[in-house]
């Protein structure tokens, strides 16, 4: 699918790799300005190459989320550079990984706090665009319990809840905004790279089952099989055609409302 956003202006907090990263090249693509910022400047600088190979503006500087006060300046210059912003992505993680001090607050400093203060920042430069988007990238660690990280986990469950006040809040304006909570993202530096490195049976455990076999394993209900070739019980299928309904901001958080509901078929879907 060719996707054309020929002159939008995109700001990618925390773009150097990783998703941020691929997002932000995906943008350039299909023709976006780009703006993308990170702490550390030989990534940042390499990552700017890359989508500047794509023809359009693109423009990096070097900034710490965690620090307050550099939010609002790197917002400012990124909107001079790019001529303005129609679309923020709030990407940049802490991932903070220990129960501690340290991890509880760089955690709730970049991946809850750094996209609160992005957004407020770039907010004036959104309203003057006829096509405004907010996206904030949370993690499936903030859907369940997950002992192994509990700042991180914490503060991307915010984060889902913070997008829903968003998209609430900036509708009346206009601007849309959405979460996304990707799975276990592997890539060359990242965390599972380093764990497929250093901690090989943390890595193997935490590889996802091949969904249609493990719910055949684990579910003994009637099944029917969608448009992936995955078995989904009757019930499944119906949540997905009332999820499928509603705005993708919304959407995540009523998964669990609309269990009880499909599985008495009292919806009408």
């Amino acid at each position: 699918m060719k996707i054309d956003i020929t002159g939008k202006r995109a700001v990618v907090t925390g773009g150097s790799r990783g998703i941020g990263r691929a997002i932000a090249l995906a943008f350039a693509a299909a023709g976006a300005g780009v703006s993308i910022c990170a702490r550390g400047a030989e990534a940042l600088n390499a990552a700017r190459e890359e989508v500047a190979r794509h023809g359009g503006v693109a423009h990096a500087a070097v900034c710490d989320l965690s620090d307050a006060a550099t939010i609002p300046r790197y917002v400012a210059e990124a909107a001079e550079a790019l001529g303005g912003i129609d679309i923020l992505v709030n990407n940049a993680s802490g991932f903070g990984t220990s129960d501690d001090e340290n991890g509880w607050a760089v955690s709730i400093a970049v991946d809850l706090l750094a996209t609160v203060r992005a957004s407020r920042a770039a907010l004036p430069h959104l309203e003057k665009s006829d096509d405004a988007a907010i996206l904030n990238i949370s993690s499936i660690s903030g859907l369940r319990a997950t002992p192994r990280t509990p700042p991180y986990a914490a503060a991307k469950a915010a984060v889902l809840e913070y997008t829903l006040t968003q998209a609430a809040a900036l509708a009346r304006k206009g601007i849309r905004v959405n979460c996304i909570a990707p799975g276990s993202i592997e890539f060359p530096g990242g965390t599972w790279a380093r764990a497929k490195a250093q901690n090989p049976d943390l890595y193997t455990k935490s590889a996802p089952p091949r969904c249609s076999s493990f719910r055949a394993a684990t579910l003994g209900r009637s099944r029917k099989r969608n448009s992936c070739g995955e078995r989904r019980s009757p019930a499944a299928c119906r949540r997905a055609r009332c999820l499928s309904s509603l705005s993708p901001a919304i959407r995540l958080r009523m998964r669990g409302k609309l269990r009880d509901c499909c599985d008495r078929k009292v919806c009408g879907r």
